[in-house]
């Protein structure tokens, strides 16, 4: 009986988890997806985004207290304007999704509504993370020996 709650609580951890990729891995998976250049935003932009956001990981949350609203997944995008999670006052929904899919260990809806943010004007500077840690910095770091 002790194992089986040992083992219940590893997959509810796993579960809560989601997938961590490894840099080389999104790297490849996000090339795969048709993003590196994508607006004219190299890959290395995007890892390093990634990295800063989420640390590569597909569940991660962050619920911002003055806005109330919630950043998901891989990419952090943000309830209030670009996914529905029921619960964001005001929320606008720009990708047509729920939040949710953006919690998958499958990235596809997630890199879908990362096009439609910087298809508006603000681009790539939409994330603050981004502008903090990426933008006009040397990122060859992020692709180098990914083989991309």
């Amino acid at each position: 009986m002790k194992s089986l709650l040992i083992l219940g609580l590893v997959l509810l951890s796993v579960t809560v988890q989601g997938k961590v990729f490894e840099r080389c891995e999104l790297a490849r998976t996000l090339k795969r997806f048709g993003m590196d250049g994508y607006k004219g935003i190299s890959l290395a932009n995007w890892v390093c985004l990634a990295q800063w956001e989420s640390s590569y990981n597909t569940k991660a949350t962050n619920y911002n207290p003055g806005s109330q609203s919630t950043d998901y997944g891989i990419f952090q995008i943000n309830s209030r304007y670009w996914c529905n999670d029921g619960k964001t006052p005001k929320a606008v929904n720009s990708c047509g999704i729920s939040c949710n899919v953006l919690l998958q260990d499958d990235i596809t809806q997630a890199v879908k509504c990362a096009k439609r943010v910087v298809s508006d004007p603000q681009g790539i500077r939409a994330w603050v993370a981004w502008r903090n840690h990426c933008q006009n910095r040397d990122l060859t770091q992020y692709t180098q020996g990914c083989g991309v």
